[in-house]
């Protein structure tokens, strides 16, 4: 697994759409910041240049750090793919294929999100009016944030792997981390004991949280990891089944 690991990260490396992602968000978080910043010279009662604000572009928008999670899959998942045959008949498994991809790409992906997190958090304490906790809500309302976005990770990981197309990746994201709550409200309003299930849709959840953090009472909350732990778990079981009885062409 060690050797196969070695030569996928050298192609992972290689890839220019990898440090383009990367460059692009960077650049999108402090052009954000700068706005902000520039509207307040200009603005005296400019009411949104505030760390908290600026934080909240984050976690307000889980759904586009998933899509985000989803270029740096692709850098191993796109047409990496058509070389997996080569790989399985010099006798690499399957597992072995599954699992490095996974290690690889999420590596590099949870590397990009620290940087980004510690510049965002640079950016919000010297250009704006620090509010009270806003760096401890900040990372608390993100550490919420990570099991959800991992959960979405997996789940493109696991559709790539099985030669889902993107656009049937994208709707399912969108939908799982959008709009289930909507339908689990619909379908379960009537029943008594499991009609609060829909609190522990992702897409409720990241809009709960957004809302905790504006309010200032952003506090660790289990079920954001109890829900991200088992779309995970779920996930990567029937992903790697899956991909261990595919057919290679």
């Amino acid at each position: 697994m060690i050797n196969y690991m070695k030569s996928e990260n050298y192609r992972l490396l290689r890839k220019k759409s990898l440090y383009l992602t990367s460059v692009i968000g960077f650049l999108l978080i402090t052009a954000a910041a700068l706005v902000l910043y520039y509207s307040k010279q200009h603005q005296a009662d400019f009411p949104y240049a505030t760390s908290t604000f600026f934080y909240s572009n984050v976690i307000g928008s889980g759904i586009v750090v998933i899509i985000v999670s989803f270029l740096f899959n692709l850098a191993l998942t796109g047409k990496d793919m058509s070389l997996i045959k080569q790989a399985v008949s010099f006798g690499v498994s399957r597992n072995t294929i599954f699992w490095s991809k996974l290690i690889l790409t999420l590596s590099y992906f949870l590397l990009v999100c620290v940087v980004g997190l510690l510049l965002m958090i640079g950016l919000g304490e010297s250009l704006f009016v620090s509010e009270e906790q806003s760096v401890r809500n900040f990372l608390v309302a993100s550490f919420n944030m990570i099991p959800l976005v991992l959960s979405g990770f997996f789940i493109i990981h696991m559709m790539r792997m099985l030669k889902i197309g993107e656009v049937y990746i994208i709707i399912v994201v969108l939908f799982l981390f959008l709009f289930f709550d909507d339908l689990l409200r619909m379908m379960l309003h009537w029943v008594s004991g499991i009609n609060e299930l829909y609190k522990y849709a992702p897409s409720t959840q990241l809009n709960d949280n957004l809302i905790n953090f504006m309010n200032h009472s952003a506090q660790f909350d289990y079920r954001y990891w109890v829900t991200g732990i088992v779309i995970s778990v779920f996930s990567l079981l029937l992903g790697a089944i899956k991909f261990g009885k595919q057919n290679i062409d």
